[in-house]
């Protein structure tokens, strides 16, 4: 059995990381609230333009636009979201998962990544990264967003990727985070009977002035919004992620602290009940 010494010493070290998780929930759950806030102001304008612009898609019949087909490049670029920092249990590996359990080959894909533990894992993994802004998920903004989006159509439109995806973890609610990977470009159309329903109608859409004008401004607009979108719905979830986690460490070293209290008792009462036996031995000797 270990010492006191050694018990007392244990416990001191367990109260103190208890009240560093303690202070690490009562941050992120203030952050948390903040957070949903926003993704739940913005989600219903997020799917909106996903449902508005598929379905839209569905009835045009066939246009041949670049945003419309896949480039010539057999390179993907993917925006990955992640979080600066960890304790936030599963969330950042979460992520991490679908690109490198996913179906893509490593080869072939660009890592725009927003969040260090994102970088950091991918980058160790021999992945190519060519962007990295950490800075974005702290506090994400429309612009910021507009910015990826800037830059990633320039990447398209060179020929450099033909495909670009969006990894972030989907925000439902408080204790349920989706890991969701969502193809932005090439953007592809509602199915028939998604579109009727969706819609109403099955009549043909007609684009005024001209069908590639019209999806040169809806497009951009259409990609920046899912960024956006996933940008606030990944700062609640990362928020709603390390809540948990700090709660669980929290009550985890509340039972640990009781054992070793029960221990020490236990070390306690042997060593008092040894020293009446040395006392009471010694003065029947003397006696």
């Amino acid at each position: 059995m270990a010492s006191m010494r050694d018990i007392k010493r244990r416990k001191g070290s367990i109260q103190s990381t208890q009240q560093i998780t303690k202070a690490m929930k009562l941050v992120s759950t203030v952050k948390l609230q903040r957070a949903k806030q926003r993704a739940e102001q913005s989600k219903a304008y997020f799917n909106c333009m996903y449902e508005t612009v598929t379905s839209m898609l569905a009835r045009t019949g066939g246009l041949n636009h670049p945003y419309l087909r896949a480039g010539q490049s057999g390179k993907k670029a993917v925006v990955v979201i992640t979080s600066n920092r960890g304790l936030a249990g599963g969330y950042n590996s979460n992520i991490i998962k679908l690109i490198t359990k996913g179906d893509f080959r490593k080869e072939d894909l660009e890592i725009y990544a927003i969040g260090k533990k994102g970088k950091d894992a991918l980058q160790r993994g021999g992945y190519h990264i060519v962007a990295d802004d950490p800075d974005i998920i702290e506090e994400p903004s429309y612009v910021d967003a507009m910015a990826i989006t800037s830059q990633l159509l320039k990447s398209y439109a060179d020929g450099e990727v033909g495909e670009i995806y969006l990894a972030y973890t989907g925000f439902k609610n408080t204790v349920v985070h989706e890991p969701t990977l969502l193809k932005l470009l090439p953007v592809e159309a509602a199915k028939d009977g998604e579109s009727a329903q969706s819609t109403g109608s099955r009549a043909m859409m007609n684009f005024e002035p001209e069908d590639e004008e019209a999806l040169n401004m809806i497009i951009p607009k259409y990609v920046t919004s899912l960024i956006y979108g996933g940008l606030v719905e990944a700062a609640a979830s990362e928020n709603g992620a390390r809540m948990q986690a700090m709660d669980s460490a929290t009550s985890n070293a509340e039972e640990m602290i009781d054992q070793l209290s029960l221990m020490y008792n236990r070390a306690r009462q042997g060593s008092i009940t040894q020293e009446l036996t040395e006392i009471i031995a010694g003065a029947n000797a003397i006696s």
